[in-house]
């Protein structure tokens, strides 16, 4: 939601409400109008200013930004009052006893104050708190606090906000401190920044995978629906990227992964990737129980005909374990049959291998360049991967290669030889399906690279798997909704406001 609507909608709702009890000394006024009213007099001062005198492009740029001080802190009013008319004033209007994940809390006798980072600045909330029996030994509850969803003193809007500034692309806990206090007028400090992250990159990773599923079964339908000669197709991708870490003070350098789902419609155009990514684990198990999970849930989720599953990889030791031990074994979630896949070895990692062998027959430079080029195109047609195979074959028998260009050539040749049932790029291209990784390479660039890999940086795993459930969820295009299911999830602590309360008196009275 942009700001000038959230800012609508809240006064359009401060307007439609009314006062609930009378302040307690302290308190913010009862009456919004007069919490309001010195902030409608500022923005009518600076309009008239700008008025009476002589206009230029410094005077209109200066108003502009006073203009849009003065909303903020409009909102900021707004917000504080609202907030603390949410609970009964005084502390006896309260239940004296609430329950909470099975401990029993008792009220307090007054309110205390707490500083809360809204979108719009600082606000000062004062909220009645309840205490639990010592033997327990649980810290005070609010259950105001709890409905209003902060975390860590700062409201769910303004939480969302910061989660995404340290998402986004280029961004640095600097950075996002910096945003908060010109964009937000909140000062906090790298310690709360971090506890805020982790505690909704925690949150909302319980909701990604429905999301996910949900979105790439959306762009599933429109692949149906689209118009082309080929069954739409469902692309798995996986790769590694070395990210560095910091280790009991030590700088090194380990493999993270990233993973990919992709549809293309009858056309064979991409429609949309959702992203997965991990920190360094030995042997990916994390990213394996992540892809089958959305992969999983997609199916379960899609009620119309299969589409085409293809699993685009290099061949790398993690990528042929996961195809082998996990996709070709995989059964239809719903049906129980077994899934039919097309494991395609990238084109781009086999063209590699081609090179290898000119440079060992040929040696390195143009004389090399005639004979690659003639391969990558004979790959791409029927039994192409056989026959680039007898050609590198009938010049190695009358090339003298010995010691490391023998070596080279053997290991380049000997994975094509091994793969050759999974580079038919001829048959692959007439279904309609990508014969390139160029999805989850991209994938590596814009989740690790332009994030986890700037200048300088080195990660603890912990803290690169924070930004990395963030970042995944930013890149997919299911934030919104991820953010929405998070907060939509039920609280334990219930608090009347004061139209219900109203409401209930109404009724018993009635």
């Amino acid at each position: 939601m942009s700001y000038s609507t959230y800012l609508a909608v809240t006064m359009a709702t401060l307007v439609l409400g009314t006062a609930a009890d009378a302040d307690e000394p302290g308190d913010t006024p009862a009456d919004l109008d007069e919490v309001l009213q010195p902030t409608f007099a500022r923005i009518r001062e600076l309009s008239d200013c700008l008025r009476r005198g002589p206009v230029s492009p410094l005077l209109a740029s200066q108003f502009e930004k006073d203009l849009q001080q003065a909303t903020r802190e409009l909102g900021r009013a707004a917000v504080q009052w609202t907030y603390n008319q949410l609970e009964p004033a005084t502390a006896h209007a309260l239940p004296p006893q609430v329950h909470c994940e099975g401990s029993s809390y008792r009220r307090l006798t007054k309110k205390t104050p707490q500083q809360v980072g809204t979108l719009f600045g600082t606000i000062t909330l004062r909220r009645l708190g309840y205490r639990a029996a010592p033997a327990e030994g649980e810290p005070v509850l609010f259950p105001l606090c709890r409905e209003l969803g902060l975390v860590q003193g700062a409201t769910p809007a303004l939480v969302e906000r910061v989660a995404a500034y340290l998402a986004e692309g280029g961004a640095t806990q600097l950075r996002a401190l910096e945003r908060l206090r010109r964009e937000h007028g909140v000062h906090w400090g790298v310690k709360r920044l971090r506890q805020v992250a982790e505690f909704v990159a925690a949150a909302l990773e319980e909701h990604r995978p429905e999301a996910q599923a949900e979105q790439v079964r959306r762009w599933l339908e429109q692949a149906q629906a689209s118009r082309g000669r080929h069954r739409p197709v469902l692309s798995v991708g996986r790769d590694g990227i070395t990210l560095g870490l910091q280790i009991k003070g030590c700088s090194i350098y380990e493999v993270a992964t990233a993973g990919t789902l992709t549809v293309y419609d009858r056309r064979a155009r991409r429609l949309g990737t959702v992203y997965l990514a991990c920190p360094p684990e030995a042997g990916q198990g994390s990213m394996s129980r992540q892809l089958t999970q959305v992969l999983q849930e997609v199916l379960r989720r899609w009620p119309g005909p299969l589409p085409r599953l293809s699993y685009v990889t290099d061949a790398g030791d993690n990528e042929t374990a996961y195809y082998r031990k996990v996709l070709r074994r995989l059964r239809h979630p719903a049906t129980g049959r077994r899934l039919e896949w097309f494991w395609v070895v990238d084109y781009y990692h086999a063209s590699e291998r081609l090179w290898t062998m000119a440079e060992a027959l040929f040696g390195a430079g143009q004389q090399s360049w005639p004979w690659v080029r003639k391969m990558q195109k004979l790959l791409l047609k029927p039994g192409g991967a056989g026959r680039v195979l007898h050609s590198a074959a009938a010049l190695r028998s009358r090339a003298r290669l010995r010691g490391k260009r023998l070596a080279n050539f053997r290991r380049a040749y000997r994975y094509l030889q091994a793969r050759r049932a999974h580079l038919r790029y001829a048959d692959y291209r007439r279904l309609g399906l990508p014969i390139g990784s160029g999805v989850t390479e991209a994938a590596c660039k814009t989740v690790y690279t332009q994030r986890l890999k700037l200048s300088g940086m080195r990660w603890k795993k912990a803290g690169a798997q924070t930004i990395l459930r963030l970042r995944v969820l930013l890149l997919s295009g299911v934030w919104p909704e991820v953010y929405e299911r998070m907060l939509k999830a039920p609280s334990q602590v219930q608090v009347r406001t004061p139209d219900q309360r109203r409401r209930s008196t109404s009724k018993n009275a009635a």
